[in-house]
């Protein structure tokens, strides 16, 4: 495989030696936030959800935060297929313009616009998601407390930097500041377990459902922060990868000998980084046992450097091509395109698995 690398926590590659890998042995799929790195997986995603998972019949848990809950919840529409490439080609051409007599694109601005946008994209269609017959949707958030606990001029950033001070000592010091409201559809329990950080569980409802995805694609200065979400505790809610960047989670998949034992996971890089704010953190990179049962599909960095600019398409783009839309536009393009050889790869690898080919994590 040249453009696609499989990784694999020790009892995940334990299991495909013994077993290979079938649509039924999945019990879990999360998504990463992560900006414009999430096109690259889009191909995958129509793979696994449009052809792969339909061979099999079992529940399967999608748990994202930011884009990675704006695709688990597009994997729970109807033709989920043409759902992710419409989210594609969305994401692809979004565009802010500064409003006259300013030089910025201000956060208010963008977050009208995004919840207009998420409107028009599930309007009419929350219900599909939220009675798929088979997959139990879960959408992170970032519920500000203390000085967090409303978003204010002075006070947010005060609370920012007191939560980062916090977060370099030690992760679950973060939880003075922020903690993680996990919003389940279908009284769905959490496939993994919560005790790792400080965490609430709410119902995701067809009454709730627009202001909490918006609310964990709500970076902070970025967006505003999405305040006093229905059936939640009140409070200013912000983008999920703030205290689950990549979903390190202790993943607890039920499991009946092979079956629903993997969590699959499209993701755009190797590491797993447990939060936003541990990015710069490099010794929280690495795998711990709770990816023990995970399979990460990941794009190969030699591959990485032959996509536009040499990397994957992330949020600097929008300050490098400013206003040249159709520049920004053309190079994520490509590198959509060029992502249908990560799933065409997986495709190849999946008529006969080989764990020589797997990578430990």
């Amino acid at each position: 495989m040249q453009a696609l690398h499989i990784h694999a926590g020790s009892k995940a590659l334990a299991h495909m030696r013994e077993h290979g890998l079938r649509p039924e042995h999945i019990g879990v799929i999360p998504g990463a936030a992560g900006g414009p790195k999430g096109l690259i997986l889009g191909p995958l995603d129509r793979f696994i959800f449009g052809e792969w998972l339909t061979q099999s019949q079992q529940e399967v848990d999608l748990v994202g935060a930011s884009i990675g809950a704006w695709r688990m919840a597009t994997a729970c529409l109807n033709n989920s297929v043409m759902a992710f490439e419409r989210l594609e080609h969305d994401y692809i051409h979004q565009h802010y313009e500064p409003l006259p007599g300013q030089k910025r694109v201000s956060a208010e601005q963008v977050s009208e616009a995004f919840g207009h946008s998420l409107q028009a994209f599930y309007g009419g269609r929350i219900a599909e998601v939220l009675s798929h017959p088979r997959y139990k949707l879960h959408i992170v958030t970032s519920r500000g407390r203390h000085l967090l606990h409303r978003e204010h001029p002075l006070g947010t950033p005060l609370g920012y930097a007191g939560a980062f001070l916090s977060n370099a000592v030690h992760r679950r010091a973060l939880g003075g500041w922020l903690e993680r409201v996990v919003f389940s559809g279908q009284g769905a329990t959490l496939p993994f377990d919560a005790q790792d950080f400080r965490t609430r569980t709410v119902g995701l409802t067809e009454g709730n459902f627009m202001p909490v995805l918006q609310a964990s694609c709500s970076i902070p200065f970025a967006l505003k922060a999405v305040h006093d979400i229905p059936g939640a505790p009140a409070g200013a809610y912000w983008d999920g990868g703030i205290t689950d960047y990549h979903l390190h989670l202790n993943w607890t998949a039920p499991t009946q000998g092979p079956y629903r034992s993997i969590v699959l996971y499209p993701h755009f890089q190797k590491s797993v980084v447990p939060g936003w704010l541990d990015k710069a953190l490099k010794w929280r990179h690495g795998a711990t046992p709770f990816l023990d049962h995970t399979i990460v599909l990941a794009p190969n960095p030699e591959w990485v450097k032959t996509l536009p600019n040499g990397k994957l398409p992330d949020r600097k783009d929008f300050m490098t091509y400013d206003r040249d839309l159709a520049g920004r536009v053309k190079v994520w393009n490509a590198a959509a395109r060029a992502s249908q050889q990560l799933a065409e790869e997986f495709s190849q690898w999946l008529h006969k698995p080989n764990a020589s080919m797997v990578q430990p994590l």
